[in-house]
C-alpha cells in the first residue's frame, strides 16, 4: 500500500492556518527518529511542499509545530567551496515534483550541486546514499542549533558526539548522542567548523553553540558516499551499538525492511473503491497513525530495553514512549490499536506506567517528557479502553492506582495530573477561576467513568460505584435555559454575560457549541438534561446549521482553529479540531441516524484528500487521520472504554480488517455512489441488524457487516437496547 502514500499530505501550512500541520516524516513505525526534508528556516514550519529550496535532511522529533522540536540537527550534502558557515550559503534548489516522499524512503536531487541523496530510516538511525556528480570535492554539513560537541575520527571514517537542544525538558542537560560512519576517507585538511567570520577551522574536536560542521572526503567525486548514522538518548556507547547493528546492511536491504515494517500495518486494513483518490487518502491517514508515539527506549548489549529518565537524570530499565498528546489521540488512535495492534498497545501502556513510576503521575503530553498541555487526564480513556478489551490486564492494578492518584492528588507542579483537583472533588465541578474550567470538568467526569470501568474489571466495586457517581458531575455545569455547559464560580453562579460563540476563557480551542457535548459516557443523561430527545435533536441540528461565527473574547485575537472552522463552512461543526469529532454521531442517540449519515458522508468526501491541503485542521499525532479511517469504514468509537462503536456510513465498497486472532472482518457496501447519502439497511453476519452500534466483540469475532445505501433517508423507532451506550439507560 506504500505506493498510494505521499508523505506531504497535509503539509501546506503556516502559523495562521493549518491544512494538517503535518510534516513529511520518513521513519519506521514508532521509530525513535523521524527524517524530514527541510526547505526553510521558519521555526517549527520548516517544510512547505511548494518551496523549491532544499536546506538538508533534518533528523527531527517534532510531534507538532505547537510543541516545537527536540534533539534535532540538519544534514546537507555539498560539493563546492562557496559555503561560509550558514544554511543560506549551502542551500540548493530542488524540484519537489521529482523528489520521492515515502514513509520508508526519501530521495532528493540538489540542482546546485548535481547531488542525488537517498535516505532509508531504521528504528534508531538511517542510511544515506549520496551520489556526487561533479568534479568538486564531496562533503556533508551538519548544522546543529544550541549546544553540541563532535569528534572527527579520521582513521575510522567516523564522526561522533552529542547535541543538546529542545523546546522544553525537565533535564536542562538533556542530550542525544550521535554516531556517523562513512565508506570514504575523510579529508581533514578541508573539514572542521566555520568561525564567526566564515573561515574554515581544521579541527577534530568541535564544540560550541549553533555549530556548522563540515566533513569532506577524498576520492568521492562522481561516486556514492554511504553514510550511516545512529542515535541514542543513553550514551555515546549505546549510539555506537545501535550503529553497529545496522552496519552490515546496504541501503537497499534496509529499504526493503522499512517497507515491510510499514506494510505490516498498512496491509491490516484493505479497502477498495473505484475512486483511487479515496485510497490515497485512506492509506495516507493510516500511515500517520503509526508514527506516534515514538519509542524512547533502546536495547542494551543483552537486548534488554533501557531508557533515559529525565526526572532522575539516570538510565532505567524498561520501555518508554514519547511524543504523544492524549487529549488528541485517545479518541481514535488507541481504539484502532485495540483492533489491529494490541501487542504494541500493551507495550505502550507499560511505557506510560514507567512514566508514572518515575514522575508520580501518568503522562498528559510527552515531548520528550511531561509538558502538561491541554485539559484533563485523557490517558485514563486509553487505559479504560484497553481494560475493557482485555489488553494489558496484568498492568491494570497499578494503572488503576495511577489513575486514582491523579483523581485525588493535586500535584505541586502544574504540568502533572489534573488542574483544580481538590476543588473538583469539593464542588463537583472545576470553578471558573481555573482556565478552561468547562473542559476540565467534562474531561474529569469522563475520566471518572474510565476509572469506574477499570475498577469494575478488577472487581473493586466500591471504587467503581464511587466513580460511576462522580462521572455524572457534568450535570453540575449544564444550563438548561441555554442548553450549554457553562462555567460556574465557587458560589455556584454561572459566569454572567454568556455568549455561546465566545471562544477560549472557559473553553479549550472552541466555544460552548463545540465543547458542551463532551459527555461521551452519558449522552442519554445529557438528553434527559435537555428535557426531551426532541430538544436535543433540535440543538445538534442547530449546531450543524448555524453560521460558523465566533467571538475572540477568550483569546483576544483570531486563532487558527477559528479561521479553519470559518473556512470549511460546516456550521459550528468544527471537525477541524478534536472537540467536534464525535458530534456528527450524536444524532444516533436520539434515533435519527439519517442526520449522522449525511453529515459524515459530506465530511469524508469534501474535507479530506491526499494532497498538500489534505486535512481541515491540525492532524495531531494521528488523531484526525483516525477519525477519517474509522468513519470511512462505517463506525466510530464515540466512547472509548464502552466497547462499542457507533455506526455511520461507509465510504468504501469493501473493507477487510486483519485481526490479531487470525480472523478477518469484512465490510461490504452496495449501491455506493455519490448521491446515496443514507443507509437503507444493515446486516450483521448476514442477519438484519437494527442496532446503531456494533461491539468490539463483534469485530474480533470477524462478523461481516453489510450496508446498503439509499437516496432517501428512512425513519423508524428504535428500542432502548438499539441505541448506543450511556450510563443512563435510554427510555422508550
Amino acid at each position: 500500500m506504500l505506493h498510494y502514500i505521499d508523505t506531504r499530505q497535509g503539509s501546506h501550512n503556516k502559523h495562521a492556518f493549518s491544512h494538517g500541520n503535518t510534516l513529511p516524516y520518513t521513519s519506521v513505525p514508532f521509530g525513535m527518529n523521524h527524517f524530514v526534508v527541510q526547505t526553510n528556516q521558519e521555526g517549527s514550519w520548516f517544510f512547505n511542499p511548494h518551496d523549491r529550496v532544499f536546506l538538508g535532511l533534518r533528523l527531527t522529533h517534532q510531534p507538532s509545530p505547537w510543541m516545537g522540536d527536540f534533539s534535532y540537527f540538519l544534514m546537507t550534502p555539498i560539493a563546492d567551496e562557496k559555503i561560509k558557515g550558514s544554511l543560506f550559503s549551502c542551500q540548493s534548489s530542488y524540484r519537489p515534483e521529482e523528489a520521492v516522499f515515502k514513509p520508508h524512503y526519501v530521495k532528493v536531487k540538489q540542482q546546485r550541486y548535481n547531488i542525488i541523496t537517498e535516505l532509508v530510516p531504521t528504528c534508531y538511525g538511517a542510511t544515506m546514499n549520496i551520489k556526487y556528480n561533479s568534479s568538486k570535492q564531496a562533503g556533508i554539513v551538519l548544522n546543529v542549533k544550541n549546544i553540541s560537541e563532535f569528534h572527527i575520527d579520521v582513521p575510522n571514517r567516523k564522526i561522533s558526539g552529542y547535541i543538546s537542544n529542545f523546546a522544553g525538558c525537565h533535564d536542562d542537560g538533556f542530550r542525544m548522542y550521535v554516531s556517523m560512519s562513512f565508506n570514504k576517507e575523510i579529508d581533514l585538511s578541508t573539514s572542521g567548523y566555520y568561525d564567526a567570520e566564515g573561515v574554515l577551522c581544521n579541527e577534530t574536536r568541535l564544540n560550541g553553540v549553533d555549530q556548522h560542521v563540515v566533513i569532506r572526503f577524498h576520492d568521492c567525486e562522481t561516486d556514492v558516499l554511504e553514510a550511516k548514522l545512529a542515535t541514542s538518548f543513553i550514551s555515546l556507547g549505546q549510539a555506537e551499538l545501535n550503529l553497529q547493528r545496522d552496519s552490515g546492511q546496504s541501503l537497499h536491504e534496509l529499504k526493503d525492511q522499512a517497507a515491510q515494517a510499514w506494510n505490516h500495518y498498512l496491509n491490516k486494513i484493505q479497502v477498495s473503491h473505484s475512486n483511487e483518490e479515496y485510497l490515497r487518502t485512506f492509506y495516507g491517514c493510516l500511515y500517520r497513525m503509526f508514527l506516534f508515539p515514538q519509542k524512547f527506549y533502546e536495547l542494551d548489549e543483552n537486548m534488554e530495553p533501557i531508557h533515559y529518565d529525565t526526572t532522575a537524570k539516570a538510565v532505567k530499565k524498561g520501555v518508554l514512549y514519547t511524543n504523544n498528546g492524549f487529549w488528541d489521540t485517545y479518541k481514535t488512535v488507541y481504539p484502532l490499536y485495540s483492533i489491529i495492534a494490541p501487542k504494541e498497545y500493551e507495550e505502550m501502556l507499560e511505557g506510560f506506567l514507567n512514566s508514572y513510576r518515575e514522575t508520580g503521575f501518568l503522562p498528559k503530553w510527552l515531548s520528550p517528557d511531561e509538558r502538561g498541555l491541554m485539559p484533563g487526564t485523557l490517558i485514563d480513556a486509553v487505559i479504560a479502553d484497553a481494560a475493557a478489551k482485555g489488553i494489558g490486564q496484568q498492568l491494570m492494578p497499578e494503572l488503576l492506582e495511577a489513575m486514582l492518584t491523579a483523581a485525588k492528588t493535586q500535584s505541586e507542579k502544574d504540568c502533572y495530573g489534573r488542574q483544580g483537583t481538590l476543588d473538583y472533588i469539593k464542588y463537583g465541578y472545576v470553578p471558573s477561576h481555573y482556565h478552561e474550567s468547562v473542559n476540565h470538568t467534562l474531561d474529569y467526569a469522563y475520566s471518572d467513568y474510565c476509572i469506574s470501568r477499570v475498577a469494575e474489571m478488577l472487581g473493586n466495586e466500591e471504587v467503581a460505584e464511587h466513580y460511576r457517581h462522580s462521572a455524572l458531575n457534568y450535570r453540575n455545569i449544564f444550563d438548561p435555559e441555554t442548553g450549554f455547559m457553562r462555567a460556574k464560580d465557587a458560589n455556584g453562579q454561572f459566569r454572567p454575560d454568556f455568549n455561546s460563540t465566545s471562544w477560549g476563557l472557559d473553553y479549550a480551542e472552541g466555544s460552548a457549541w463545540q465543547n458542551s457535548f463532551a459527555v461521551f459516557h452519558d449522552i442519554q443523561g445529557l438528553i434527559e438534561a435537555y428535557g426531551s430527545k426532541e430538544r436535543f435533536f433540535e440543538k445538534i441540528t442547530e449546531l450543524c446549521n448555524k453560521e460558523p461565527e465566533f467571538d475572540v473574547l477568550g483569546y483576544g485575537f483570531e486563532i487558527h482553529e477559528m479561521s479553519e472552522m470559518a473556512a470549511i463552512d460546516y456550521g459550528q461543526l468544527a471537525i477541524s479540531n478534536q472537540p467536534s469529532f464525535h458530534i456528527p454521531y450524536l444524532f444516533n442517540y436520539v434515533g435519527q441516524p439519517a442526520s449522522s449519515q449525511v453529515v459524515i458522508k459530506q465530511l469524508l468526501a469534501n474535507l479530506f484528500n491526499s494532497g498538500f491541503d489534505g486535512y481541515p485542521g491540525d492532524e495531531d499525532n494521528g488523531s484526525m487521520s483516525g477519525w477519517y479511517v474509522f468513519s470511512s469504514m462505517g463506525f466510530y468509537p464515540v466512547c472509548p472504554g464502552s466497547n462499542e462503536y457507533v455506526l455511520g456510513i461507509p465510504l468504501f465498497d469493501s473493507v477487510k480488517i486483519e485481526l490479531p486472532n487470525g480472523k478477518h472482518m469484512k465490510i461490504e457496501t452496495s449501491n455506493n455512489n455519490p448521491q446515496s447519502n443514507f443507509v437503507a439497511n444493515v446486516n450483521l453476519d448476514n442477519e438484519p441488524y437494527q442496532k446503531l452500534f456494533i461491539t468490539h466483540e463483534d469485530i474480533m469475532a470477524g462478523k461481516s457487516l453489510d450496508f446498503r445505501l439509499g437516496l432517501a433517508p428512512s425513519y423508524r423507532s428504535y428500542k432502548p437496547e438499539e441505541l448506543p451506550f450511556s450510563i443512563t439507560e435510554p427510555k422508550n
